[in-house]
């Protein structure tokens, strides 16, 4: 089997390039304590991140705001929401989900 060099630094440039931006970050704040504001905001950036990417994928399709008639996501997303606050489970959430959004892909 020969080895392309040009494939092989490429592969380690990638992985290089993907390892600085995590792991510098991490050494560098790990030496400092952080002020209590700045903890309490990053805690939210999670969540804001995880509803930046589900309420695009619910109400975008093909780059345009889809029609709610239509919308089997958004319909989907509602059982799914409803269940998430009731039970705070993640297992729970994504079995309603999935099963909700079953259901309606039958009938729609």
């Amino acid at each position: 089997m020969e080895v392309r060099w040009d494939i092989f630094l490429i592969i380690i440039g990638a992985a290089f390039v993907t390892f600085v931006p995590r792991v510098v970050p991490l050494m560098i704040l790990s030496r400092f304590e952080l002020p209590e504001g700045v903890m309490r905001w990053l805690s939210f950036v999670p969540v804001a991140i995880m509803a930046a990417l589900v309420g695009q994928e619910i109400l975008l399709h093909d780059g345009k705001i889809s029609s709610i008639r239509n919308n089997v996501e958004l319909f989907a997303a509602l059982p799914t929401f409803l269940i998430a606050i009731k039970t705070r489970s993640l297992l729970a959430t994504v079995l309603a989900g999935v099963i909700s959004f079953m259901i309606l892909r039958l009938f729609m």
